[in-house]
């Protein structure tokens, strides 16, 4: 069984008759020892998909589908329920440790907090516990006594990592982890990460604006636009050979080392994602796809076989390779 199926969800923001799609009809599975990306612009979807798994969005946000985490819908969970899947079931890694910090507590007992709630241990096993976290995340067990100002941002964000595997979860969910670090700690941060996924046999979904960092990390990946996922397949394929126009121009966007081409001529997309409040007719792409024909601004796409274990939602796909 996956650990993780998320089954045509959708997120709306809005009271009255005011509503703003954030994720529109988003299907996903996701197994134990695996590591899928979501990858996107700002304001396609993917923080808001992220929040969603564990009901974590405001009492605005109305939600619909199916959420199964180990089989059990996350959206038809009582409260009580809800408070023990957060940590036991799975757990989140925001961006910006020192925002998700408490800054006044020291971070040993941060971590120790949900030991204590949801393991019911003393306060002695829960420092034990809390000192084999640190030096699984490879901090030393001292750290547990310093408060959050007093850390580096690559400690900081090891001990936001700690904090998620406090009690075992079989789900972490990790938003932009590594966006506030430097190249060299985010790659020793990404690296603890895959070890903790293989070690542990937990499912992985990580979300990034950066489709290197993704491939390098995940074994699959999903692009998102506008609310929906407009590509999926292996990671490095999708990285290196993305069928949408979209994905494309997400993975131009990023110089590759050892490619002079790319390294003095990156390219960009122009314009930006539409407002979800006032999305375009046919694909929500088409405005700004450099390959649109006339059918773009009438017919919305679906995710259709784009190559082996690949799905894209584009009209060329299948009639031509892009």
């Amino acid at each position: 069984m996956s650990v993780l199926e998320v089954k045509d969800l959708y997120v709306t923001y809005g009271s009255g008759t005011t509503s703003v799609p954030a994720v529109r009809g988003v299907d996903l599975t996701l197994a134990a020892g695996r590591k899928l990306g979501v990858a996107g612009e700002s304001g396609c979807g993917k923080s808001t998909l992220a929040l969603a798994l564990l009901r974590l969005l405001p009492a605005s946000a109305r939600l619909t589908g199916e959420i199964l985490l180990d089989g059990e819908d996350v959206l038809a969970m009582k409260w009580g329920r809800l408070r023990v899947v957060r940590w036991a079931g799975a757990s989140i890694v925001f961006q910006g440790a020192m925002h998700s910090l408490n800054a006044v507590h020291r971070v040993g007992d941060q971590i120790a907090e949900p030991i204590l709630l949801h393991r019911r241990a003393t306060p002695a096993e829960a420092r034990t516990r809390v000192g084999e976290l640190l030096q699984h995340v490879g901090l030393p067990v001292s750290r547990a006594d310093a408060y959050p100002h007093e850390l580096s941002g690559g400690q900081r964000q090891r001990v936001m990592i700690a904090m998620a595997l406090a009690c075992d979860p079989r789900l972490i969910v990790a938003d932009e982890p590594t966006t506030a670090l430097d190249v060299m700690i985010q790659a020793q941060i990404l690296r603890l990460i895959e070890q903790l996924v293989a070690e542990k046999d937990i499912a992985l979904l990580m979300i990034s604006h950066d489709l290197g960092v993704l491939a390098d990390t995940c074994d699959e990946l999903a692009v998102m636009y506008a609310g929906r996922i407009v590509e999926e397949g292996p990671a490095r394929e999708v990285y290196g050979a993305a069928r949408h126009p979209y994905g494309q121009a997400l993975s131009a966007a990023f110089p590759r080392i050892g490619d002079p081409a790319s390294r003095r001529a990156p390219r960009g997309l122009p314009g930006d994602p539409p407002d979800p409040a006032s999305l375009p007719g046919g694909c929500t792409f088409h405005p700004r796809c450099p390959v649109a024909v006339d059918a773009c601004a009438s017919e919305d796409q679906v995710l259709v076989a784009a190559g082996e274990e690949r799905r894209a939602a584009c009209l060329h796909v299948g009639a031509k390779q892009l």
